[in-house]
């Protein structure tokens, strides 16, 4: 029968490793809550962040397309494609301000 070197039971220490651990996770809960912030959360916010930007790209490239194929069917050079672009801008802006607002609800 072996004894410790430093004289310590093994179970005696694996009861303060839990309770460590208990401790730890207990901590981790309370910062979560004081902070509101989550794994969820940071994923929540990222998958907004692309929404947001999909919605800008989408409204200025969508305005410059429509716009340049209006001037090619219509001849109205280069008024089409800056007056769709306008519009495109205009939408795109306002799309993000309506998923702000949701998300502030």
């Amino acid at each position: 029968m072996e004894s410790e070197p430093s004289g310590q039971d093994p179970i005696g220490e694996d009861a303060r490793i839990e309770s460590l651990e208990r401790r730890l996770q207990a901590a981790k809960e309370r910062e979560a809550e004081r902070t509101g912030s989550t794994q969820q959360g940071a994923d929540a916010n990222y998958r907004l962040g692309n929404r947001v930007l999909a919605e800008l790209l989408g409204g200025i490239i969508g305005g410059l397309a429509i716009g340049w194929v209006i001037d090619l069917v219509a001849g109205t050079r280069p008024w089409g494609l800056l007056v769709m672009l306008f519009l495109g801008i205009v939408v795109a802006f306002r799309n993000i301000i309506r998923i702000s607002n949701r998300r502030s609800d």
